[in-house]
């Protein structure tokens, strides 16, 4: 890829970055839920939360993925745990949810877990990848609505979370399968509707022509 065709692929990733994160102010919150996944310093960033004094249990949801078999093999709820068990999170508040294979189900069985264990999680921080702010959002919004989500991420821009991860155009791929899910799944049931203003669809559709299509429906 040209260098110059790079510099404006990256402008328009920039673009859906900013609209995917939803800029909340942390508050202190009933309980926290934190969404499996292939990226290990998301428990981290929960781990840095928790002693921060913003909830007091944290639920770790998630089973494996077709990118997160081989990394954490005895799933990603587990394996985040023992994170933040190296980190400092006292076991006694640690939850485990290892079924849930998509963010319905992290959220769905983290909430079955916390009302089983008679925990108020209202609000309910959520801890995620910095591009699944809103989609995590917008899920709850839809299967948990009687509760106020606050979305938490580690406060990166899009050029520091690159490097950090040492990230190529893959991450354009994840972000883009994101936004369609944004855009499609209010219409089958599984979030509420989120306006995705006109410039976003626009990066959204050169994105897609360029092929940056591997993580879409």
């Amino acid at each position: 890829m040209r260098k110059e065709l790079l510099a404006d692929t990256w402008a328009d990733a920039e673009i859906i970055w900013r609209y995917h994160r939803l800029g909340h102010r942390p508050k202190k919150c009933g309980a926290a839920v934190v969404l499996g996944c292939h990226d290990l310093t998301v428990a981290a960033y929960a781990a840095e939360l928790y002693h921060r004094g913003l909830f007091p249990v944290v639920v770790f949801s998630g089973a494996n993925s077709r990118e997160t078999f081989d990394m954490f093999p005895r799933g990603e709820g587990v394996h985040y745990r023992e994170r933040a068990l190296e980190l400092g999170v006292p076991d006694e508040a640690i939850l485990v949810e290892p079924q849930a294979t998509n963010t319905g189900e992290n959220i769905t069985l983290s909430r079955e877990i916390l009302c089983g264990a008679g925990i108020s999680a209202d609000p309910v921080m959520l801890v995620s990848m910095p591009y699944m702010e809103r989609r995590a959002y917008a899920t709850t919004r839809k299967v948990w609505p009687e509760v106020e989500p606050v979305c938490a991420s580690v406060p990166l821009s899009l050029t520091e979370y690159r490097q950090a991860g040492d990230h190529g155009t893959e991450l354009i791929d994840m972000m883009i399968g994101d936004l369609q899910r944004i855009i499609e799944y209010p219409g089958q049931g599984f979030a509420i509707f989120q306006d995705v203003p006109p410039p976003v669809r626009a990066a959204y559709q050169r994105l897609v022509a360029a092929g940056f299509s591997s993580r879409m429906l």
